[in-house]
């Protein structure tokens, strides 16, 4: 064999095992977005099973609050249901929906004392107020995971690994601009 033949095995060599470096990167950004969209799902799913939990605990004291009560139970199944069929777009308008309703309830039971003082409520909002904070940083990990899959796949020469093998984007779990915005508290006590 001549030089040249050896030249040319030795670059496609190279070729090769740089491709398989970079699927093999991609496969792990992707595994990467799953475990963080997993770690979501159980904290979803934790919260789903102590919501109505609260909901029958309020009902006891807040007679003439069914329709807030009602809210908080649609938005539950809507963030059920998004979240069984992993539609991320969904989901983050199901969880605008849902905190607002939980934001409306904790605000309204401020008008029960005896709610207010119930053991249960309170360990059942402290719960739920525990897991609101951990989805969100929960929520930050897996965007950034997305955002990582996302801008690799799209780099140069990892697009055409990407393109070959059929990477693809995945969505970042964003919630609507009325959960961005500061809270009217004020509204919240009108019912």
């Amino acid at each position: 064999m001549s030089v040249n033949t050896w030249i040319f095995i030795a670059v496609i060599m190279v070729a090769i095992i740089y491709a398989v470096m970079i699927y093999n990167a991609l496969v792990a950004l992707k595994h990467n977005v799953s475990k963080a969209w997993a770690n979501i799902d159980v904290l979803l799913k934790q919260r789903h099973d102590e919501l109505p939990k609260l909901v029958a605990t309020c009902k006891e004291y807040m007679k003439f609050e069914s329709d807030t009560l009602e809210k908080v139970i649609q938005a539950r199944s809507q963030v059920a249901n998004a979240r069984e069929q992993q539609d991320i777009r969904s989901l983050g308008k199901a969880e605008t929906t849902l905190r607002a309703g939980l934001g409306q309830l904790f605000a309204l039971a401020e008008n029960y004392p005896e709610l207010k003082s119930n053991e249960s409520f309170r360990q059942l909002q402290s719960r739920i107020s525990s897991l609101e904070n951990t989805i969100a940083d929960r929520r930050e990990l897996y965007n950034n995971a997305v955002n990582i899959n996302n801008v690799r796949i799209e780099q140069f020469p990892d697009v055409i690994v990407a393109r070959k093998f059929g990477f693809k984007a995945a969505e970042l779990l964003q919630f609507s601009d009325a959960e961005k915005a500061d809270v009217d508290v004020a509204n919240l006590f009108k019912s």
